[in-house]
């Protein structure tokens, strides 16, 4: 956590001060935003419990992936005659509104 402080002195500390932290054994770890979603795999994970608030601490790296399922690819395109890539592109720019996205490309 700090580099070159004794971990004793360190775990000493944090037990003084009333914090508690826990390693979890997380294989993967997906942050869901309005338009991605940020995917963390085999990442480090920590339970910090302080003051009465518990936070998650995530070391690793991580890949952006789209929220557009497939499947509403397949709808759009289905629906509009157009091909899976301009499908995909306008559903995101219409975050994920399926109707939208076909109206648009009809329209």
């Amino acid at each position: 956590m700090f580099p070159g402080m004794d971990q004793k002195m360190l775990k000493q500390a944090m037990k003084k001060m009333g914090v508690k932290q826990e390693s979890i054994d997380a294989e993967e770890v997906i942050i869901k935003l309005k338009d991605k979603n940020m995917v963390f795999k085999d990442p480090k994970v920590s339970k910090v419990q302080m003051m009465g608030e518990e936070t998650f601490q995530i070391v690793g790296d991580y890949q952006e992936e789209s929220n557009i399922s497939e499947e509403d690819i397949k709808m759009v395109v289905e629906q509009s005659g157009v091909s899976e890539e301009k499908a995909r592109e306008v559903l995101e720019k219409n975050d994920g509104d399926i109707a939208q996205t076909i109206l648009e490309l009809k329209g």
